[in-house]
């Protein structure tokens, strides 16, 4: 019974997911190559996009929670908020110790960052909003 539920919230998480990164990092590309905005702030807007559109399907699709509160919403922002800061803070020093003998620009040293801090994010995610914002 906990495997199903566990495996139909994972699938249903893996849709949002795969709508939300898509949305995400085309808001982060697009501000990191188009606008010349920076690593961090193009990071940010990918995390500002997405969330609203992650709180909402997250909250009725994956995780059926029907009750209204505030709590859960600071919850949520406070689980983004967290994995965020975790996810790229972690990410630029990774792919520094994984590539540090590989010769990038600097553009392609932070697109290839972002795109692991999304990774990591997106795995501490789905375990904040599973057992902090949205917990039954």
């Amino acid at each position: 019974m906990i495997k199903k539920i566990f495996q139909a919230e994972g699938i249903r998480f893996a849709l949002v997911g795969v709508a939300n990164t898509i949305i995400g990092t085309a808001t982060m590309l697009f501000a990191y190559n188009i606008l010349g905005f920076g690593y961090w702030i193009s990071s940010i807007l990918n995390y500002v996009v997405g969330s609203v559109f992650s709180y909402f399907a997250n909250k009725y699709f994956t995780f059926q929670a029907h009750q209204k509160s505030w709590k859960e919403i600071v919850r949520f922002v406070s689980n983004i908020v967290v994995c965020y800061i975790i996810a790229y803070s972690v990410a630029q020093p990774l792919i520094g110790m994984l590539l540090g003998r590989i010769q990038l620009s600097k553009s392609l040293f932070e697109q290839i960052s972002m795109l692991t801090g999304t990774v990591i994010f997106i795995i501490i995610n789905f375990c904040g909003q599973k057992f902090f914002v949205f917990k039954k």
